[in-house]
């Protein structure tokens, strides 16, 4: 460790300076012209980000006008883009991609300067203006200041327990977490006694005041990668040949193996663009185990679908598996009430972001 700590103090200089000119002002940070949330991490991919501003989406979607900006990683276009449940991921990103359907009535916009993104939806007509905007991955976004900032820890690589890029996996001080509004561990299971919730505090060095919440992941019904060519009495399988490109796929393995024995998996790099060679290779995996059924993810599932030539013996049984956050509330030891009462685990967040 204190090798690392070594090697990396130049980068960590880098970002130390870069924080201090941001917060005395030498760097210009500009307020949001619109009531904004940001959701962020101070580490590559890996803590949940969509699933965290999908939550935000089904908190808020009843009471307020909501829009969705990001950055649209990967995409091919560039500049400031609105999101048609239509479009291909190359043009978007596959995450605004995957919002934009689950949620076809909000509004998602991609632009990489995010400042710019809200001036422009704030220069809307009223009919259309949104009165709330989710600013997903935007918390080193600092030319942007947000309202309220969430920052996400996934409980799988907590951050005092990494290192800085190229070493570890973090982008940013983990001093940087104290400067959240609110801190949401990510990928818990079961209930967080208050003795952990402690414990997680003490090791995040985060002072009282701000509010620490524990998410977990809910998994739901599989759904056909390809509606028209899915054939639904693959679920039913006892075998899966599993197929990910994200950056950490082991909530995906818990998912699929408590029904699925898996058989094969094939690991891609986050953001994955799928070829038909790569197909080649699932499809043989078929051969091996004709009965089992192809999983994969939500993301996953907005590339593959604009796979053009995919063969009928992948597409029939490809099926991803869709998940949402869910806030695990604090609650006596024993009692599992986010069990009879899943919407406390909402109240509880919503009553601690407070739109300044």
């Amino acid at each position: 460790m204190k090798i690392d700590r070594v090697l990396l103090f130049p980068y960590a200089i880098v970002l130390a300076l870069r924080n201090l000119f941001y917060d005395k002002g030498i760097f210009k940070s500009y307020p949001s012209a619109l009531p904004s949330i940001c959701v962020g991490n101070i580490t590559v991919g890996g803590t949940g980000k969509t699933p965290a501003v999908e939550m935000l989406v089904r908190l808020y979607r009843g009471s307020r006008k909501i829009a969705v900006v990001s950055r649209g990683y990967g995409r091919r276009t560039k500049g400031f883009r609105a999101v048609s449940v239509e479009d291909n991921y190359r043009d978007v990103g596959d995450e605004p991609l995957q919002i934009k359907r689950k949620f076809p009535d909000i509004t998602v916009v991609v632009d990489s300067f995010r400042r710019r993104a809200v001036d422009a939806l704030a220069a809307m007509s009223p009919e259309l203006r949104p009165d709330l905007v989710i600013l997903d991955d935007a918390f080193q976004h600092r030319k942007l200041r947000a309202d309220f900032s969430i920052v996400l820890v996934s409980s799988t690589r907590p951050t005092f327990k990494d290192s800085l890029l190229p070493i570890g996996r973090l982008r940013d001080l983990p001093s940087r977490i104290r400067k959240a509004d609110m801190v949401i561990v990510t990928k818990m299971e079961g209930e967080v006694l208050s003795s952990e919730r402690l414990r997680w505090r003490e090791n995040l060095e985060l002072g009282k005041d701000v509010p620490l919440l524990f998410s977990s992941i809910k998994y739901l019904p599989l759904q056909p990668v390809i509606p028209e060519k899915g054939d639904s009495r693959f679920m039913y399988a006892k075998s899966a040949v599993v197929v990910a490109g994200i950056a950490d796929d082991r909530s995906v393995r818990r998912g699929v193996g408590w029904k699925y024995s898996i058989v094969e998996a094939f690991r891609f790099g986050d953001h994955h663009d799928y070829t038909l060679p790569d197909i080649s290779k699932v499809a043989a995996a078929v051969r091996r185990h004709p009965t089992a059924v192809i999983l994969t993810t939500e993301k996953d599932a907005q590339r593959l679908r604009s796979l053009a030539g995919m063969p009928d013996q992948v597409s029939s049984r490809l099926f991803y598996i869709p998940i949402e956050s869910e806030i695990i509330p604090d609650v006596v030891p024993g009692r599992y009430l986010e069990q009879e009462l899943p919407a406390l685990g909402y109240k509880e967040l919503k009553d601690n972001i407070k739109i300044r």
